[in-house]
């Protein structure tokens, strides 16, 4: 039974709102149907019993009852007045209607009331009439006793009922359906601007628009709704510039030992090689492919923590906050000496304070892990942006490195002992220069390294 309910519901919010409002509209017009013919019937009754009691007042004008015996007066309009009337003194009747006889149910039925002595009313049914309402009315005199009995068909005032009724439930019929209409029209237009705002949102969703909704001009609910909607296309143009620069990171990163493993092939295969040569092109593949691996673990641990941290507005970034907290989690790790020297007038940068820490991180862990004893920050103003000095005491870059130093992959000892797949300096680059700025290598400083990093102003 449920499961035929939800398949006959309908499906639109629409059409449920509707059945809902057609369901209570009919309800309420049931109730005043009822209420309404109910009050008509006993109005109509009413009428009928008004009519009874007139007509046995205007007979009782032609009884005599001053005398000890009951007498029945003549008069001009005797033949009205007898139509439909029975006269009684005690039980005794004295006077019927031409057409009704001693033992019919009209008779029999007049017999009771005149038995009953005082005034009432009955309904008795016939064949013809079908329905029939008689009232008593008792007329005293000195010394004698009538009963007037009357009698009227049902049958108009039935009729007048039956109209009403067919009446109202024609009218109900109109006005649900009216209801109905009305109901799809106005529900159908309130949710023309949701119905607008979803395409806007699917059509801004899959292009990554900066559109937005907003909350001004709009209704309470709407506002609400735009809001909500603005919150999760924000979240998805975060997901989006996330899935586009882990894309084309891993595109970047991975086209080197690919080219490693793709010449190499190449080289075996141009002539016969030595089990030697042979040994040696595996090694370089097996090289290459693990360099790929762990390109591809940075990369997406990388991905992860910028998916969870970095904020969906560019706006603006305080730069003396974020330096310092990075600051504060090295030293927590590793016993030296870290320098922040950045001047007292505030500092921003035009891009999100999660993106500065994932570009300022790198060049701070490196200057950490080849630092002698101080790791040196700095930040200061520039024309139209800001520079950020990240400065160690260490033995600095070696010159024959100097060129590879920004590419992925590349270490200058790989035999360190250090973790690390030679991404952090290029990556930092990269998102330096995606939104306006660099990152760059001082090669005058010594002893140790300086790497400058230029960001646009906020």
């Amino acid at each position: 039974m449920n499961r035929l309910a939800r398949r006959l519901a309908p499906r639109t919010l629409r059409g449920r709102l509707s059945l809902v409002a057609l369901t209570t509209a009919a309800l309420l017009m049931t109730v005043l149907t009822v209420v309404f013919n109910t009050a008509m019937d006993r109005h109509l009754q009413h009428q009928a019993d008004d009519e009874l009691r007139n007509r046995a007042a205007a007979v009782a004008t032609t009884v005599d009852t001053s005398g000890p015996r009951v007498r029945v007066l003549e008069t001009v309009n005797d033949s009205l007045l007898d139509a439909n009337v029975w006269i009684y003194t005690g039980t005794r009747l004295l006077e019927k209607p031409p057409s009704a006889t001693a033992d019919s149910a009209l008779t029999r039925a007049a017999d009771r009331l005149a038995a009953r002595g005082r005034p009432v009313c009955a309904i008795v049914h016939t064949d013809n009439p079908r329905f029939v309402r008689l009232c008593s009315q008792p007329v005293s005199g000195r010394r004698s006793t009538a009963t007037v009995i009357t009698a009227v068909d049902l049958a108009p005032y039935r009729n007048s009922a039956a109209t009403l009724l067919s009446g109202s439930l024609i009218l109900d019929a109109v006005m649900l359906a009216c209801t109905y209409a009305l109901t799809r029209l106005a529900v159908g237009r309130a949710l023309r601007p949701v119905r607008t705002m979803t395409d806007q949102a699917t059509q801004w969703s899959a292009v990554g628009s900066d559109q937005r909704f907003g909350a001004e001009n709009q209704p309470a609910e709407l506002a609400r709704l735009g809001t909500s909607l603005d919150a999760l296309l924000d979240r998805i143009r975060t997901v989006l510039r996330h899935e586009q620069q882990l894309t084309g990171e891993l595109s970047h990163e991975l086209r080197t030992p690919l080219t490693r493993i793709v010449v190499e092939l190449d080289w075996w295969r141009a002539r016969p090689r030595s089990a030697a040569e042979t040994h040696a092109t595996h090694e370089v593949i097996a090289e290459a492919a693990q360099s790929m691996r762990t390109i591809c673990d940075t990369l997406l641990n990388d991905a992860r923590e910028g998916a969870q941290n970095t904020t969906t507005a560019v706006g603006a970034t305080a730069v003396a906050p974020v330096l310092r907290r990075l600051v504060e989690d090295l030293d927590a790790r590793e016993q030296l000496k870290t320098v922040v020297d950045v001047p007292d007038q505030q500092l921003e940068a035009g891009i999100a304070s999660a993106l500065l820490e994932r570009i300022v991180s790198p060049l701070l862990a490196n200057a950490v892990r080849h630092a002698g004893s101080t790791v040196t920050v700095s930040a200061r103003q520039l024309p139209g942006g800001v520079r950020i000095d990240v400065t160690d005491d260490g033995p600095g870059v070696p010159e024959e490195f100097l060129d590879d130093l920004f590419q992925p992959g590349r270490r200058a000892d790989p035999g360190d002992g250090h973790d690390g797949a030679g991404l952090g300096l290029p990556l930092a680059r990269r998102l330096a220069r995606a939104v306006g700025g660099e990152v760059s290598h001082d090669p005058e400083h010594s002893p140790g390294a300086r790497f400058l990093v230029d960001l646009p102003a906020g």
